[in-house]
């Protein structure tokens, strides 16, 4: 029964009518749990909460359904003045954002324009750009772009999947740009081509990735709320004495709030992945498929 919920909320998440149609409703039945709004100021404004305790953010303004080169350049110019609001408004974050929300599915050089623009704004406020992995189909491109952009840009990084078979390799490829990496378990619906089918295969490739991203000497953001994973990370870098200063704990907006906060106390750097905007559907199904007893929670708020 779980695996047919989580295959049927991956398919909606991809369903552009589906998509088109929550926009309709905004951000109810549950979706304000995930997601810090539709505006740029209440994701200013939840920042400056998760601030206040300790937390640092990387702001991801959503939208994975661009079909022009107009809506493409659009969707950069909200990267854009995301990155000027978090300057102006002094909050600690940084910028995720997905390639193919700045045209990467109609050409290659329009994202690259894109890109660079998003960079260079970067660059004049001190910030840095997360790129976030998508499905598999765009992850060799996605690749590609980074090594290119690390030529001209060192405040660019990306994410590495564990799911999938070929991510130790690319730890090892990516070695020689000592890419900034925020490694993942993974959250899209693959083939057994290329993916491990199998959760204990996954968890095993996903803390193996991560040690050797350390001990490569690279900074890594450690996505997870795994506490068997984060307790053993934990130990395996005290045990290699490595800094504080090359690795943070990651966790997303509205989970594991307790986990978080605690992390905190402890003294490690925490950072949430905040999600906002209009185009929040597809973000939400993956919340949901990856963890379906989710939706209770979005059934409560349903029937409120």
């Amino acid at each position: 029964m779980e695996a047919i919920m989580r295959n049927m909320f991956q398919a909606l998440g991809k369903s552009h009518s589906a998509n088109k149609m929550a926009k309709r409703f905004g951000l109810r039945f549950g979706a304000a749990r995930f997601v810090a709004g539709e505006s740029i100021q209440q994701a200013i404004e939840a920042v400056r909460g998760l601030n206040s305790d300790g937390r640092l953010a990387t702001l991801d303004h959503l939208g994975e359904f661009v079909f022009s080169e107009e809506e493409a350049n659009e969707s950069a110019e909200m990267c854009i003045n995301t990155l000027e609001a978090i300057a102006a408004s002094g909050v600690n974050s940084n910028l995720s954002l997905k390639m193919t929300s700045l045209g990467l599915d109609i050409s290659k050089d329009l994202c690259l324009q894109n890109m660079r623009r998003i960079l260079d704004c970067a660059k004049k406020h001190g910030n840095f750009v997360r790129i976030d992995m998508e499905d598999y189909e765009h992850c060799q491109i996605t690749l590609d772009i980074l090594h290119e952009l690390r030529d001209e840009y060192d405040n660019v990084g990306t994410v590495i999947q564990a799911y999938l078979y070929r991510s130790e390799q690319d730890i090892r490829d990516l070695n020689g740009i000592h890419a900034n990496l925020r490694l993942v378990k993974g959250a899209y619906k693959e083939s057994p081509k290329v993916a491990f089918p199998e959760k204990k295969d996954v968890d095993d490739n996903y803390k193996k990735i991560i040690k050797q991203h350390l001990l490569n000497g690279n900074y890594a953001a450690i996505a997870s709320h795994d506490e068997a994973v984060i307790n053993e990370m934990k130990a395996f870098i005290r045990d290699m004495k490595i800094s504080g200063d090359q690795f943070e704990f990651q966790m997303l907006y509205g989970i594991r709030e307790d986990l978080q906060k605690q992390l905190v106390a402890e003294g490690y750097r925490v950072r949430a992945y905040v999600p906002y905007g209009i185009d929040w559907f597809g973000y939400f199904m993956r919340r949901l498929a990856e963890r379906p007893a989710n939706v209770w929670f979005v059934l409560k708020n349903f029937f409120k």
